[in-house]
């Protein structure tokens, strides 16, 4: 079945082609595929397979990374200004907003926060887990990981990545605040999507 293309390759195809001298003919034959086809791709009137994209590339000699330059620089960057960051306590921890990425699917999404965690408080819940996984990294002070029965101790730069469906708290051990750098994904939507 032949789509219509949402990435356009075939000007920059056909470009190369005709500064090589080389025949639509001589670029589907090396190639393993229909002139038609070739002409096809080179009018983005198609989207080629990257199997097929890649044997033409190999064909005129093109790296694949400049056919692709293009689509890689369309993609989204968000950028949270240190002076624009969200911030909300949630009883005696502060969550700093860093980043967010929310994609159509809830597979690939994330947020990445700063923890604030009071001497003698933590974070988390013994009863319920939720779906995903979690990294932390310590920055300063001292802490617990109870984790379904198990307590893991941890100290400054230290890090710590587990599965969230089980129920688990962050417990802080220290004499001071405990700052942690955390990120949780799928997004939790801490901050109702800002």
């Amino acid at each position: 079945m032949v789509k219509k293309m949402k990435y356009r390759f075939g000007k920059k195809i056909r470009a190369i082609r005709e500064r090589k001298n080389i025949t639509l003919k001589e670029v589907a034959q090396n190639a393993g595929v229909s002139e038609s086809l070739v002409s096809q791709i080179e009018r983005n009137k198609v989207s080629p397979s990257i199997d097929t994209l890649l044997k033409i590339a190999d064909v005129l000699e093109i790296d694949p990374e400049y056919l692709f330059r293009d689509y890689k620089k369309s993609r989204k960057v968000s950028i949270i200004r240190s002076s624009e960051r969200s911030s909300m306590r949630h009883k005696d921890v502060v969550y700093h907003k860093l980043s967010s990425m929310h994609e159509d699917s809830d597979k690939h999404s994330f947020e990445v926060f700063m923890l604030e965690v009071e001497k003698d408080a933590e974070k988390g819940d013994m009863v319920y887990g939720h779906q995903g996984k979690e990294l932390g990294i310590l920055l300063e002070g001292e802490g617990e990981l109870i984790y379904g029965t198990q307590k893991h101790k941890l100290n400054e730069g230290d890090s710590v990545t587990f599965s969230s469906e089980i129920p688990h708290v962050l417990k802080n051990t220290g004499d001071r605040t405990l700052k942690a750098i955390w990120v949780t994904t799928p997004s939790r939507s801490l901050f109702s999507g800002k």
